[in-house]
């Protein structure tokens, strides 16, 4: 694999050099973050946990991959820049963390499975708020529906004889 640098440009805000790389890669697949960090850090003389990928594009077919990468003055700096997720990618695959194993770790396990509550039951005298909310929607659906379909075929018929003999006249 070889690399080439696009662009290369010093940061002073955020302590750290920013740099576009092409990584040509003709007989073998994509590198993954871990192979393209370690280049880097070849290539500009400094330690892998100063140097983080942010993103890694290949043109389907291709046979080179543009990387954006940064690399830090100073490893605690970049501990406190680098969004965490960032820091994941750069990890290898056995050391990164899940999102549904960093959940599970959080929670607690719960002992015995909840028993599902009781029911309310409605007093007799008043009924249930859910058997009478439906009730009204219904009704008020269906009665629109029924004024609408009768005045339609009576409004046809009587329109149509008037306006054919009026838009073609017979002169």
């Amino acid at each position: 694999m070889s690399v080439e640098i696009v662009s290369e440009h010093v940061n002073p805000l955020l302590g750290r050099k920013e740099a576009k790389l092409i990584v040509h890669h003709e007989g073998s697949g994509t590198p993954d973050r871990l192979a393209i960090r370690k280049i880097a850090s070849d290539h500009f003389n400094t330690q892998q946990d100063k140097v983080y990928v942010r993103s890694v594009q290949t043109r389907t077919g291709g046979s080179s991959a543009v990387c954006q990468v940064e690399i830090y003055g100073d490893s605690k700096l970049a501990d406190e820049i680098v969004p965490a997720y960032i820091k994941n990618r750069n990890l290898p695959k056995e050391q990164r963390v899940s999102r549904k194993k960093g959940a599970e770790e959080e929670k607690p396990v719960p002992s015995a499975p909840k028993a599902p509550a009781p029911e309310k039951k409605a007093e007799p005298g008043k009924p249930a708020a859910k058997e009478s909310k439906p009730a009204p929607a219904r009704e008020s659906k269906q009665a629109p529906a029924e004024t609408k379909t009768p005045a339609k075929p009576e409004a046809k018929p009587a329109a149509k004889p008037p306006a054919k003999p009026d838009t073609k006249p017979k002169a």
